[in-house]
């Protein structure tokens, strides 16, 4: 069993430490937060541990697996420094995404634990359902032939404002992540971008992509569309056939070229935000993924959805920010 502990202890910190409670493979034994208040009251909830220094508790503790749940600007500037403790501390790391809104400490957080030999993963947590696992199992099989294109949208209300770029850094790492799993590198950004009403950050945009291989994609999201209704869109085709996921995972259709039948997998508890358990769903199987990995000796460069994986997507939303400021399109 592996003994996990958890730091930043915001709603998505104590999503993390309830999960690792619930899991099988996993013991929490340690919270932690900078904030004694909210260090105490998980503490309290989780019946763990509580320390408000990171060092201390990774000294005392020593964990297996560490969860880094800070935030800050853009909801990754605080990840740093305690991601680099817990790697220092030879702890495996599953890190928040976005894994650094600045590209310099990504680096260093992917090649410290490159050199440390631990697993270090992001909660890139969208391509661990089980529509998106058969989807890429159709396209494994070559049942989409060659890929041709890839349209992807996202949308949620988030009235924050804070960077400019708070939208395009903070809530896309999961819709790159997505358009690289199905369809490789990015190799060229050209990103439009706009204001909503009453917002001072770009809080719309639209993506034109180009992957080495090849496949054009587009991506459309948005921080302006009230959530309740579907939020999440992915659609790949190829020369034989496509598939489209819908509704934040919940179904996904195979469409095979020259053929009226379709097959349609759908999961009602993988539905939206309105539905019970599908948010955290996504986090359930993406944890347990990074557990089983762990457990079962995956080697570090083998992980799912790892802090390289984390640091390309970040690397395509900095060439998308530079391209709504040049007006250019951007190599990656």
């Amino acid at each position: 069993m592996l003994r996990t502990a958890v730091i930043g202890l915001g709603p998505i910190g104590n999503r993390h430490a309830t999960l690792y409670r619930e899991n099988d493979l996993a013991e929490l034994v340690g919270v932690c937060d900078i904030d004694a208040s909210r260090a105490e009251a998980a503490r309290e909830t989780h019946t763990a541990p509580m320390f408000t220094d990171a060092s201390t508790m990774l000294r005392e503790l020593k964990p297996d697996v560490v969860s880094i749940c800070t935030g800050g600007e853009e909801y990754g500037s605080d990840h740093f420094a305690p991601t680099m403790q817990a790697l220092d501390a030879g702890c495996h790391v599953l890190g928040e995404k976005p894994i650094s809104n600045n590209i310099d400490e990504a680096e260093q957080m992917v090649a410290k634990a490159r050199e440390q030999g631990v697993c270090y993963g992001i909660n890139l947590n969208h391509r661990f359902t089980p529509a998106a696992r058969l989807a890429r199992q159709w396209q494994i099989e070559g049942r989409l032939g060659e890929l041709l294109f890839i349209n992807v949208s996202m949308w949620i209300k988030n009235p924050r404002e804070s960077s400019p770029w708070f939208h395009i850094k903070a809530l896309h790492p999961h819709t790159i992540d997505i358009m690289r799993h199905f369809a490789g590198d990015i190799e060229r950004v050209h990103c439009f971008a706009t204001q909503a009403p009453g917002r001072s950050i770009w809080s719309t945009a639209t993506f034109n992509l180009k992957f080495k291989n090849g496949t054009v994609g587009t991506l459309i999201g948005s921080y302006d569309i009230q959530r309740g209704h579907p939020m999440e869109r992915c659609e790949v085709a190829g020369t034989d056939g496509r598939f489209v996921i819908d509704d934040m995972w919940r179904e996904a259709t195979l469409y095979p070229a020259g053929d009226m039948v379709k097959l349609v997998h759908t999961d009602p508890v993988f539905g939206g935000f309105g539905e019970r358990g599908g948010f955290e769903n996504t986090f359930r199987t993406r944890i347990h993924t990074f557990l089983q990995q762990i457990t079962d000796g995956t080697a570090p460069d083998e992980i799912e959805a790892s802090g390289a994986d984390g640091l390309a997507a970040q690397k395509v939303l900095d060439a998308a920010v530079r391209s709504v400021q040049t007006g250019d399109a951007i190599d990656v």
